[in-house]
């Protein structure tokens, strides 16, 4: 039997062997996409390679190196793929991306739409990003306000997406999907909520509370003390305080934030979520533009059933040396356990990396979209 030492000097020298061929693959590959530039050949050729794993894997001696062969020469495949794209870029056959990059976002002379009423947390984080002087109107749902900008209504639309402590906006996620909408800014607010009554109310009293689903998770802790008290779900936390002005009830109680207090003339009666959680607004509009300093790209796409296929995906930020800052999945109507995946990076559409990560993902994902770049 062989010491270890020198089954491992062996496998040093197979080592070397495969790197040196390694290396003589990837010179090939790039005759390859010298070719493919030259006559305006796809970079992906699914059925190719198909074709020659099937032979590769004929070659294995037995079924767990047959496994090993297909996975082997997968990356090597998606190795030789990054390459060409690299060298598209380098010659600059990059493509163009169909998105106009401007100077700024115009904040000005614009009409934009937020959900709900007048004292919601969107109105506070469109004035935020556009002014106290903007142009607005209000309505009654998220898809309310994505039909508006998509039908040129209004310019801009806010909408919450994410909670530092709730989570993301699931709902926002699907429409985003659903509407050829595009995100060009972001605008970041803190969440305080406080219990409101009515001014002859107390908290001895309250026997109902009001709010949107997203603040009653926020406020869990707070309403955990009080397990007497019913909860009840509105459209938007300013519309739970306008509710609760309306019945003039003492019993009841809307958990919403200072500005519905002060619109709708509420008593606060006690903080119930104070400087411990933030909530992310995007900008949306229908048009596919960027500003010229954005430094955040949102794409969102769908992964082949095949083992591996996400983490190809995946492996193009990477090699391109873009940094990943965030990933959700979103179940597909109508397609039982199959994902949408929704991803969020650095980056701006004019940088070759990014066009090169965009051209790879483009070509091995189904269905991508690039949501925006803000």
């Amino acid at each position: 039997m062989k010491d270890l030492d020198t089954i491992r000097q062996e496998i040093d020298a197979v080592d070397d062997q495969i790197l040196k061929l390694f290396e003589e693959r990837m010179e090939l590959c790039s005759d390859v996409a010298r070719y493919k530039i030259k006559n305006g050949k796809r970079v992906m050729d699914k059925r190719r390679e198909e074709e020659k794993l099937e032979v590769l894997k004929a070659k294995a001696s037995n079924d767990f190196n047959r496994h090993g062969v297909e996975d082997l020469f997968r990356q090597i495949m998606a190795m030789s793929r990054k390459l060409q794209y690299h060298l598209l870029a380098k010659e600059g056959v990059t493509g163009r991306l169909p998105f106009v990059s401007v100077n700024s976002i115009d904040r000005e002379k614009v009409r934009v739409v937020f959900q709900g009423v007048e004292g919601a947390y969107s109105e506070k984080a469109m004035k935020r990003y556009f002014g106290e002087e903007v142009r607005s109107f209000h309505v009654e749902t998220w898809e309310d306000a994505m039909i508006a900008i998509h039908e040129g209504t209004a310019d801009f639309a806010v909408l919450p997406i994410e909670n530092s402590t709730a989570g993301i906006v699931s709902d926002i996620y699907d429409l985003l999907a659903e509407f050829e909408n595009y995100i060009v800014g972001e605008q970041v607010i803190s969440v305080n909520h406080y219990l409101l009554g009515t001014k002859d109310s107390s908290i001895a009293q309250i026997k109902t509370v009001y709010s949107h689903p997203q603040g009653l998770l926020q406020s869990t802790r707070f309403l955990e003390t009080h397990p007497e008290w019913e909860q009840i779900a509105l459209d938007n936390t300013a519309a739970a305080a306008k509710k609760v002005l309306e019945d003039n009830d003492p019993t009841q109680a809307a958990i919403a934030g200072t500005q519905a207090a002060e619109v709708y003339g509420l008593k606060m009666l006690c903080p119930v979520v104070k400087n411990s959680n933030f909530t992310r607004f995007i900008i949306v509009t229908n048009q596919k533009m960027f500003a010229k300093d954005a430094k955040k790209v949102s794409i969102c796409f769908e992964v082949p059933h095949e083992s591996g296929s996400l983490y190809n995906i995946l492996s193009h930020f990477i090699y391109n040396g873009l940094n990943m800052t965030k990933i959700e999945s979103r179940p597909i109507e109508d397609k039982n356990w199959e994902y949408r995946f929704f991803v969020d990076f650095d980056g701006n559409l004019n940088d070759d990396g990014v066009k090169n990560a965009i051209r790879g993902i483009d070509a091995e994902a189904i269905n991508l979209r690039i949501l925006g770049n803000y």
